[in-house]
């Protein structure tokens, strides 16, 4: 079974979903079975960072709200990200394009190394502090899921997987996505946002119970809560 990830680096809800899909193949017992393909999305593909951006700043101008809301938010959803065993320190993270991260995991998914570059990054901007756009981080970050030096410059410094990322994104948009996180189980069944793990487990046990593989897939549990849109998250 293959379950196809839409997700961005920026999207604190990607991450809870990281955990909650992992939490349920834990309960699911052909886990050994199944096969996890990240895939490229961005909330804000032009976004440009500055020195001076950080998140409950960016939050308050981009819904409108205080500085107060936008703290309250973000502790909100830290606490969710706790739940899971997550720490988001939204004080210390830094803003950033994340079409680089997104060329590199292409270059790590050639390589069976696509899950562990995304907890890395994932962990570098919400958990580290680390600037996920910056070159020399990538660069370190690659090479601690076993990517080598030369093949992540060689990527870095050139246009190299932009083409891939781009086709995931237009994928995207030809299926519908409009929020992430966004699975799909064996191209039949989809599931939008960082829902329940029991959700994903009957979603887990029901695409397996099929088996067969259909071209077209329903949305499961169509929902706008624990997600990210280009509008922000819910």
């Amino acid at each position: 079974m293959k379950i196809q990830i839409w997700s961005d680096i920026m999207c604190p809800f990607c991450y809870i979903g990281k955990r909650r899909i992992e939490g349920a193949l834990a309960h699911f017992p052909h886990k050994d079975k199944v096969t996890i393909e990240w895939k490229s999305f961005q909330l804000d593909p032009n976004f440009k960072a500055s020195k001076e951006d950080n998140v409950v700043d960016h939050l308050a101008k981009k819904y409108g709200k205080d500085i107060a809301w936008a703290k309250e938010m973000t502790t909100n959803v830290a606490q969710t990200a706790k739940s899971v065993g997550l720490d988001f320190n939204f004080d210390k993270a830094i803003m950033a394009n994340s079409f680089n991260a997104h060329r590199l995991l292409h270059l790590a998914k050639k390589y069976n190394l696509g899950d562990a570059l995304k907890e890395q990054l994932l962990k570098a901007y919400f958990t580290d502090g680390k600037d996920v756009n910056d070159l020399n981080t990538l660069s370190e970050l690659g090479q601690a899921i076993g990517l080598s030096k030369e093949a992540i410059e060689n990527v870095l410094h050139s246009d190299a997987f932009s083409e891939a990322v781009e086709k995931d994104i237009a994928i995207a948009q030809q299926i519908g996505i409009q929020g992430v996180p966004f699975f799909v189980f064996d191209n039949k069944y989809a599931i939008s946002g960082a829902q329940a793990e029991e959700t994903f487990l009957q979603a887990l046990e029901k695409t397996w119970e099929e088996g067969d593989f259909e071209k077209e897939f329903i949305l499961d549990a169509n929902s706008n809560e624990a997600s990210c849109d280009i509008d922000g998250c819910d």
